[in-house]
């Protein structure tokens, strides 16, 4: 991947975009190619998909067609996707060979376990555990044969971390999580400083909610920024990486200019005081 893009490093030791392209509702041949183009003209270099998404293929054409258009090789760009889980346990090699096929970029930057439970099994499932465990076993071996150049999770609680922490051979580069001033997740955000993990947002606008929050609003004016520029820079200051997700091209290249401003101090700690813990997306605490 190219360093002349705002990256943090992982435990790996290669580096990884602080700003990706989410393409989670993502859908059609179409949609993914206009969006994987903005993003490229915009300077996006990391693109985020999952097997649940269902457009690995999508995503992978687009980007084998437009690579050659912007000048970019396969090396120039930031790969992530997820591990469904309906293939979590004895189905991981599976699914982890599946995403490498409908992608066709030869190998993944980076594969997570997309969520801590298997598709079909109650929450407090005692598999539940074993399954992942699992399933990260068939990570370690797709990162040491070199097809999955980092690996890591998402989802995941501290509880969660801690036993994979305990048992797992290569140690996770990365936790994947919904992250917002809203949500702003101090336990799992020390324990990924601890580890040496790098702490990822996704949902960083609470799925829209939060464009419209009143202290959001008054920042966005006062920096002459959208709503969503002021949530997105308020984590990338941070140096927590991001991934909004648009098929509008002039939204993609909207949310993109996260790196010629600054939010002062005073006011990170305004945003950082929302905190009250609200998730707008999946729970993942009663997974056992």
């Amino acid at each position: 991947m190219t360093d002349s893009q705002p990256s943090v490093l992982l435990n790996t030791g290669t580096r990884m975009p602080l700003l990706g392209l989410g393409t989670f509702r993502l859908q059609g041949q179409e949609d993914t190619y206009n969006a994987v183009d903005a993003a490229l003209t915009a300077g996006y270099r990391a693109f985020d998909t999952a097997a649940v998404y269902r457009n690995e293929a999508h995503l992978g054409h687009a980007l084998r067609c437009l690579l050659p258009k912007h000048g970019l090789s396969r090396d120039d760009v930031f790969i992530t996707s997820k591990l469904g889980p309906k293939d979590q346990g004895s189905k991981a090699r599976d699914g982890c060979l599946r995403s490498l096929e409908q992608l066709g970029l030869g190998y993944i930057d980076l594969y997570l376990i997309h969520w801590p439970g298997t598709q079909g099994l109650p929450v407090g499932d005692k598999r539940n555990p074993e399954n992942r465990a699992q399933s990260w076993t068939v990570l370690e071996e797709f990162y040491s044969e070199g097809t999955f150049r980092a690996i890591g999770v998402s989802n995941y609680t501290v509880d969660h971390m801690q036993e994979l922490l305990k048992s797992c051979k290569v140690p996770p580069a990365v936790l994947q999580v919904e992250f917002h001033p809203k949500l702003v997740q101090k336990d799992l955000r020390a324990l990924c400083k601890e580890r040496g993990v790098c702490f990822q947002a996704y949902s960083s606008l609470g799925t829209g909610l939060l464009l419209s929050d009143h202290l959001v609003l008054d920042l966005a004016k006062k920096y002459g920024r959208t709503s969503a520029q002021v949530l997105l820079r308020w984590a990338v200051q941070q140096n927590i990486p991001v991934l909004p997700k648009s098929c509008q091209p002039e939204r993609v290249e909207e949310n993109g200019r996260l790196f010629d401003f600054d939010i002062s101090e005073e006011d990170m700690e305004r945003l950082s005081a929302l905190d009250c813990g609200e998730k707008f997306c999946w729970d993942p605490t009663q997974v056992s």
